[in-house]
């Protein structure tokens, strides 16, 4: 019985670690992201601001531009509004930039986007709602090398990409008293010091289209390989009727 106890009390302080490691962390609560990858209009947009504001430090070396051409989009179109690292659309999405300059300049080299609405996802929610809710958590802290500060990652290593559409903010705390202690609590409002080009509604939906599009482009053939799942359990739903009205008739006259 002793040895029960024993196993127990060391799961819950496992637990009670784990928990506890978690919330060092820092952070906040994920939002959902609005991840629709059939709407093509939302993929189009978000594809033209990853190439825009992404690639210039982020590589996503295993799609290649042509890929594109399944969100509607003609080849000639991909050469004269997306084709800005390369002159071949068979070309895969590489950045440009020098990963010495980049590891000098950020600490680390930016990693590879192709697949990080995938590896992303935690306890919070999906990778999907990880980057929404990063993109759009960014504040001005003069306090760090690059002048950016981040609530969903906090000490973050990269600069708002997007500021210019979303212009300058800082949150505002609540001040609390938590285990003896007093902590600041984010309220979940923002103060607007300069504008941005896009209202705060066009920003959210502009964030909403590339996280739509990193989405999509960590699994292209998703929606296919999802319409092919639904033929396929509808003709297994058909045959299985079929056998066994077969089995039936066959077995008939041997009872």
């Amino acid at each position: 019985m002793k040895i029960w106890k024993k196993m127990v009390l060391g799961a819950a302080l496992c637990v009670g670690a784990v928990m506890g490691s978690y919330a060092a962390t820092g952070g906040i609560a994920w939002d959902k992201a609005p991840v629709k990858t059939n709407d093509l209009s939302s993929l189009q947009n978000g594809a033209k601001l990853f190439v825009n504001y992404c690639l210039n430090c982020h590589s996503a070396a295993f799609m290649r531009f042509n890929r594109l051409q399944d969100l509607g989009l003609t080849e000639q179109q991909i050469k004269d509004n997306l084709l800005f690292t390369t002159d071949k659309v068979g070309e895969t999405m590489r950045s440009a930039i020098d990963p010495l300059q980049a590891k000098a300049w950020f600490g680390a080299n930016p990693p590879d986007l192709t697949l990080i609405a995938r590896s992303r996802a935690g306890a919070g929610g999906t990778g999907a709602d990880y980057i929404y809710t990063l993109l759009r958590s960014y504040y001005r802290d003069p306090a760090k090398p690059t002048g950016w500060n981040n609530l969903a990652f906090p000490n973050i290593g990269m600069p708002n990409p997007l500021w210019q559409l979303q212009g300058t903010r800082k949150p505002i705390f609540d001040t609390i008293e938590e285990h003896g202690h007093e902590v600041h609590a984010f309220t979940g409002r923002w103060d607007q010091l300069t504008p941005g080009t896009m209202t705060p509604l066009q920003f959210d939906q502009a964030v909403g289209d590339l996280v739509n599009y990193l989405q999509w482009m960590g699994e292209p053939a998703q929606n296919k390989r999802v319409m092919i799942g639904v033929w396929v359990m509808m003709f297994l739903l058909v045959f299985t009727f079929i056998a066994w009205r077969l089995n039936a008739a066959y077995w008939k006259d041997v009872k």
